[in-house]
């Protein structure tokens, strides 16, 4: 499989162009962009001025795609120059797909993805919902009908793209009344809108502006990147080895409903988080002291309505990759919840080693964290011991 970095270079060629002047108004930069193999040939157009996170991605995308592929990007407002352009986002008031164009500005205009998604799309999610299954089966190296093309459309759109809309859009993140306990400027919209130039800047040509939108979109873009990266390098590997231990459950306990990771999903905690929000995770528990277990918490509610798994999983064993101790882990309640279905028993929680083990009358045990959601043991043996002791304590 090629990376997906092969895709986007971190330090692309560009050069810049005018455009014949028209009548009295000033002469209209034309912000392009080569490649050595080929010079760009479509124009995807934009608004010049002030820029935000989705035009500059949508552009990016745009150029990722086999139609607009090293397309040269136009910003401007002037109607008569966007309309004899191949695409146009984020400006022109029309959202027709039919044409390429990806406004969301218009009166009326409430698009969302779909697929029980509910967020109004921005010019980027709306260039997404139309492209985003043919980029990612370019990575994949896969036909767009492959089933794993949508999975990783539907994830990509959840972890980076509904964000970008939700804030273009004006969508608070959390239906609170109280305002934010802080203030938080390091999300990618919020990086994104830095790079606009400042008023006090003595240079605020429209060459200088250009630049920066480039800068704009080599980060939104860069970034979408590394996270479909993630997705499909870690994310859908760790899918299938799921898949594989839930229907290997009956084999570890007659009830199925103890499963064994036969192999470590460590989670890639620098990508993941870059497009997270990490105060909500630490709120909703999926937060631990260590990473193994997130990557496959991503999966297992999908996989266990999928497979129709009833009843429904209680405890996950695998193995901590640091001093090759065994972990049992109690499944929460929901994806975003910290409650778990069945915690570890009571009388266990906050011991260690041989006091927990004489009152849990297994040998080897580690500890048991005080909420019950996760202990440890010496062998796969024990640790299974304490799962299958938890699943029928009634404490």
């Amino acid at each position: 499989m090629v990376s997906a970095g092969r895709l986007f270079s971190k330090t692309p060629l560009f050069r810049w162009q005018w455009l014949p002047p028209k009548t009295a108004k000033p002469p209209l930069h034309r912000f392009a962009f080569s490649t050595v193999a080929a010079a760009a040939k479509k124009q995807v157009g934009t608004h010049n001025g002030s820029f935000h996170c989705d035009e500059a991605l949508a552009c990016f995308l745009l150029r990722l795609t086999t139609k607009f592929s090293g397309a040269d990007v136009v910003r401007t407002r002037d109607l008569q120059v966007l309309e004899s352009l191949d695409a146009v986002v984020d400006v022109g008031g029309v959202y027709d797909p039919s044409r390429d164009r990806y406004d969301h500005h218009q009166h009326g205009f409430g698009d969302v993805l779909g697929h029980g998604f509910a967020t109004k799309l921005s010019s980027s999610g709306l260039v997404y919902k139309h492209y985003g299954m043919e980029i990612i089966s370019k990575e994949l190296h896969l036909d767009k009908g492959n089933p794993n093309v949508l999975r990783l459309f539907l994830a990509l759109y959840k972890s980076f793209m509904e964000a970008i809309d939700a804030v273009d859009n004006g969508i608070n993140q959390y239906d609170v009344d109280q305002p934010p306990r802080y203030v938080n400027n390091t999300s990618l919209s919020s990086r994104v809108g830095k790079l606009n130039l400042d008023w006090v800047d003595i240079d605020q040509s429209s060459e200088k502006e250009n630049k920066a939108f480039h800068r704009a979109m080599e980060l939104a873009g860069g970034e979408f990147l590394d996270t479909l990266n993630f997705y499909v390098k870690s994310w859908l590997p760790a899918r299938s080895i799921v898949m594989e231990c839930l229907a290997a459950r009956e084999n570890i306990d007659p009830s199925g409903e103890i499963i064994v990771l036969t192999k470590s999903c460590p989670f890639k905690y620098a990508v993941y988080f870059n497009h997270c929000n990490l105060e909500y995770l630490k709120l909703r528990g999926l937060i631990f002291k260590r990473w193994d277990a997130l990557l496959w918490k991503l999966h297992i509610f999908e996989l266990e309505e999928e497979m129709k798994i009833s009843p429904s999983i209680k405890y996950v064993i695998y193995q901590d990759d640091r001093n090759r101790t065994w972990r049992i882990q109690a499944v929460t309640v929901s994806p975003d919840k910290f409650e778990s279905r069945k915690p570890l028993p009571v009388l266990w929680r906050g011991l260690e080693f041989d006091k927990l083990s004489e009152v849990a009358g297994i040998l080897g045990c580690v500890f048991v964290h005080m909420s019950g959601f996760i202990g440890g043991n010496q062998t796969y043996e024990g640790a299974l011991a304490m799962a299958r002791a938890s699943l029928i304590s009634q404490v």
